[in-house]
């Protein structure tokens, strides 16, 4: 599960969060590439845009679901 104390500083303020277990996999990217990207320097995802419309939303709820280590976390 993921944990706030441990998010990324990149991700973008609102719901949805990454933290210091992704492992740059791409799952979170290819969900919804609209709202997460990849620090190149470092190697991991974070959410640059939090969801914008409902269409949005369930593309990071599904990104949330496949990621594998379960580094992706929504608050509230």
């Amino acid at each position: 599960m993921a944990d706030q104390s441990k998010k990324w500083q990149d991700n973008a303020p609102g719901k949805f969060f990454v933290d210091d277990q992704c492992i740059d996999c791409d799952a979170c990217r290819t969900e919804a590439p609209d709202n997460f990207t990849r620090n190149d320097d470092h190697g991991y995802s974070f959410v640059y845009k939090q969801p914008a419309s409902k269409e949005e939303e369930e593309k990071c709820q599904a990104a949330l679901e496949a990621c594998p280590v379960e580094a992706i976390g929504k608050s509230g």
